[in-house]
């Protein structure tokens, strides 16, 4: 069973690398086939599905699309311009907003929210908006990693780890992968500075957007803070933090149904929740344990560790930068879905810390993604954006901007994440 088990899986990765547009029903039809082949009892179905990582996704992608919908980002963009001399400095500060904003809401939802700032910038200014996109798409993507809530890949690390809230920041007594994403950022601001150091033309802001509705802003400051919270509650429930995030949304929908706000606003709401995400991971949680009862997931933990020997500098290495290079064409959810179960088990062989190859798949695979146009999902929006304003986005375009970008991140995280957990 295990060889069967073997070609399943690797039958499901290729296809969902075939046929992108399908992976949520390529990876749903492979668990069926692993569960009607025997290799998960039945029995075992509900405990091999993380539930509180789906209802953290749910619930997150809700509130946000109600936080956006209030146009408070698009203000928040606006009184950084305000602050800017000059062109230069917006890239910069648009950059580093779309950071901050994405370590909390989607990358994706990040993107479709301040890409279209920079192009009313370009358009005032008769300039490219190319380079501005795309500086806003790869920081969008590379601080998703820093906090529980910011990516599917951090709620995957948190629910799979046990991590809460602040353990993103301090864990163990020690700094946390929030602080490797962080100075990996700080670090990209001289490499847009450098890029960009001939558009110094002074910019300023005619139009002011008025908010349509604080709560929702609320409502996302509260989701925090009770994430927060529920980390100080020793021996709470598996599913405490989703069952925050789903409750906070539940109240921002009653909200805007028996508040000021138009029904249609809660019903574009519950449709902007990417339900092809979450049955992607329900199915890749089932195919994971399917491998995992096969022995598979132990067969290439000792592979990695019979290339790295007793070398435990080696295998991180490995890990983090082999990250990179499969994030920069791979969609990095199915690749971390299969990671951790294998980090975890070398860590156990290697005996040493797990969360130091955590943090290191973590950084590798959510920075990679920013190496090509196509490593991640912020960047496929960005580039759809430029398409359909009448602007054409060459590789070249893309590497001048991603590769340094993504170097620099990558090397202070990798570096950072050693020096404190090895």
């Amino acid at each position: 069973m295990k060889i069967f088990a073997l070609i399943l899986f690797l039958a499901t990765y290729i296809l969902m690398i075939a046929i992108p547009k399908r992976r949520p029903w390529v990876a749903a039809v492979s668990a069926v086939i692993f569960i009607l082949s025997g290799l998960i009892p039945l029995r075992e179905i509900l405990s091999a599905v993380d539930f509180n990582v789906l209802l953290m996704l749910a619930g997150t992608m809700g509130t946000v699309s109600l936080f956006i919908e209030s146009r408070m980002p698009n203000r928040m963009a606006e009184v950084l311009m305000e602050r800017s001399p000059n062109v230069m400095w917006v890239v910069v500060f648009l950059s580093a907003f779309a950071g901050v904003v994405s370590a909390f809401i989607d990358n994706v939802a990040t993107v479709l929210m301040i890409a279209p700032v920079g192009l009313a910038i370009a358009k005032k200014l008769n300039i490219s908006p190319v380079g501005m996109l795309i500086s806003i798409a790869v920081s969008s993507n590379l601080q998703g990693a820093a906090t529980l809530v910011g990516d599917t890949t951090s709620i995957m690390l948190g629910g799979y780890a046990g991590m809460d809230f602040l353990d993103f920041f301090f864990m163990n007594g020690k700094p946390s992968i929030f602080w490797a994403v962080e100075l990996g950022a700080m670090a990209t601001i001289p490499v847009i500075m450098l890029l960009f150091r001939k558009n110094r033309q002074p910019f300023s802001v005619d139009e002011h957007t008025e908010v349509a509705d604080y709560v929702p802003s609320w409502l996302m400051a509260g989701t925090v803070l009770l994430l927060i919270l529920a980390s100080f509650w020793k021996g709470r429930p598996a599913l405490t933090n989703g069952l925050i995030c789903v409750s906070v949304f539940i109240v921002g929908l009653l909200y805007t149904l028996l508040g000021k706000r138009r029904s249609d606003t809660a019903i574009q709401a519950l449709k902007e929740i990417d339900y092809e995400t979450l049955i992607l991971l329900t199915a890749l949680f089932l195919v994971i344990f399917g491998i995992t009862r096969a022995g598979i997931i132990d067969d290439i933990s000792r592979i990695f560790v019979s290339i790295g020997g007793d070398n435990l500098f080696l295998i991180y290495t490995l890990i983090v930068w082999g990250s990179v290079l499969f994030s920069a064409f791979v969609d990095n959810i199915p690749y971390v879905a299969t990671m951790l179960p294998v980090t975890a088990k070398i860590a156990a062989a290697m005996g040493c810390d797990p969360c130091l190859l955590f943090f290191g798949l973590l950084t590798g695979a959510t920075l990679g993604g920013n190496l090509t146009p196509i490593g991640a999902s912020a960047n496929i929006a960005a580039m759809g954006i430029l398409r359909k304003a009448g602007y054409e986005v060459r590789s070249r375009d893309f590497f001048r901007i991603g590769i340094p970008f993504t170097l620099c991140a990558v090397t202070v995280g990798y570096l950072f994440c050693w020096i404190f957990w090895h």
